[in-house]
């Protein structure tokens, strides 16, 4: 158990990319604003982008609902400006976040003591890519932390007392069923985890976590029978589209299994490397496979089979490895016996979690865009327009954060600009390095602010 000390420093671990996410903004994927953002935006002001998921019924309302709870909360306590209200819908992610790097702590620290424990919290969560997804309203990024407790709840030792094993087996059964609801593709992690527990004859553990994985089921069917009228309507649509036909290859594209290997490289911190050779004799020996290994494993092997490929979807077996291998190297650094080798090599990792940081994902993050939008509809806006951006790529009406007409094009010859141009209720645009400007300024534009490669212009 840490001490008060351990706990603030926990959380203070658990707080950066929370505030790297409402800092810096932009977006990893369209997802980010289109699936959690917008939808509860839609849910408190009536009004807003809904995705095609959200017209299908693909998607479940937890995530965005527990979102607009926070949101409205803002909107009761007068919260008009986008970046302040999306520090306020973090706090929950905050908290499920800091519950995440506890359960490292406590799956680490019963292989390398509470010494060990602390610094695998530090190698995870300062690591590149959990800086940058766990702070994000990604479905990924969400699963991701629930799955962290569930490995840290299935993998306690059998004490051979029928409380400690309903506790864990609850707690476990819960967190891999929310780790679904969030994102429906962690059921492989769920299959996988039984696999587990099955395989190694924990039968008691494995009956409390199916009935805690019961439970989140229940109240899944219940909400979409509230909200799309019919038991797991959300869940049944999602593996008709995704797994018994080949629309989403055909909608969104399909890539060989290589694929991943680059964006694999880049999002390992080399400290993780390290866990390899130190893996060794525990892999040998069937009774010690590591729980959150097998379950990265087995769901990287159906990511590479499946024909729609995206970066982000390596993130949750990418935690689940990492927590896997912070454990050993927190062990193995614990065990040396100079503390002066200790204490540099523990730095060396800490600052080779910072390599490549940047390179995973690898698309462009778009965040000055949508700080320059946020600046551009303050104060008099009536209208916006956003060139070289379509729907997907803008920052809806969430970062907007008012009931005014905007747009978005790519060239001035498009429909949408010169339907601005003519309509004196748009007199805000936001431009990408420099695109445009000419027939802006020509339409009475002028430019007021440059927000890194953004431009913003007012007309009168």
């Amino acid at each position: 158990m840490p001490g008060s000390l351990e706990l603030l420093g926990l959380l203070a671990v658990a707080l950066v990319p929370i505030v790297v996410a409402v800092r810096e903004l932009g977006r990893i994927h369209p997802d980010e604003v289109f699936q959690a953002l917008e939808p509860a935006w839609w849910r408190v002001h009536g009004y807003g982008v809904l995705a095609w998921e959200w017209r299908e019924g693909l998607r479940n309302w937890a995530f965005p609902g527990v979102l607009a709870a926070f949101l409205k909360l803002a909107a009761v306590l007068g919260v008009t400006d986008p970046r302040v209200y999306r520090g306020v819908v973090a706090i929950p992610q905050f908290a499920l976040h800091a519950w995440s790097l506890w359960a490292v702590y406590r799956f680490a620290a019963r292989r390398a003591g509470p010494s060990g424990g602390a610094l695998a919290v530090l190698l995870l969560g300062l690591c590149g890519p959990v800086l940058l997804f766990a702070g994000r309203t990604l479905s990924e990024s969400i699963s991701a932390s629930f799955l962290l407790v569930a490995m840290e709840a299935l993998d306690r030792p059998d004490t051979g007392t029928a409380g400690g094993t309903r506790r864990a087996g609850l707690l476990g059964g819960l967190a891999l069923g929310l780790a679904v609801v969030a994102r429906y593709p962690s059921a492989l992690f769920v299959l996988a985890a039984l696999g587990w527990l099955l395989f190694a004859r924990r039968w008691r553990l494995l009956a409390f976590t199916c009935g805690g994985g019961a439970g989140v089921a229940l109240a899944l069917g219940l909400l979409d029978q509230a909200t799309w009228g019919s038991p797991f309507h959300s869940f049944l649509a999602y593996v008709r589209f995704n797994v018994l036909s080949d629309e989403a290859a055909s909608a969104f594209g399909a890539s060989p299994p290589g694929f991943y290997a680059e964006p694999l490289l880049r999002a390992v911190p080399l400290w993780a490397w390290a866990a390899l050779p130190l893996s060794v004799g525990t892999l040998l020996r069937w009774r010690t496979v590591s729980l959150p290994l097998t379950c990265a494993a087995v769901y990287t092997a159906v990511l590479l089979a499946t024909p729609h490929k995206e970066e982000r979807f390596l993130y949750p077996a990418l935690v689940l490895g990492l927590l896997a291998a912070a454990s050993q190297v927190a062990a193995a650094l614990m065990s040396l016996q100079r503390p002066v080798l200790r204490g540099n090599l523990t730095v060396l990792a800490l600052i080779l979690g910072f390599v490549n940081a940047r390179g995973y994902p690898s698309q462009d993050l778009r965040r000055d865009q949508l700080r320059a939008i946020v600046q551009a509809t303050r104060g008099d806006a009536t209208g916006l327009l956003i060139v070289n951006e379509g729907l997907w790529g803008s920052g809806g009406f969430f970062y907007i954060g008012r009931k005014i007409p905007w747009r978005t094009c790519d060239w001035p010859h498009d429909a949408a600009f010169q339907a601005s141009m003519r309509d004196r209720a748009f007199n805000r645009a936001v431009t990408f390095e420099g695109r445009a400007l000419p027939e802006l300024q020509a339409a009475g534009f002028r430019v007021v602010r440059q927000v890194e490669r953004e431009t913003i212009l007012v007309r009168d």
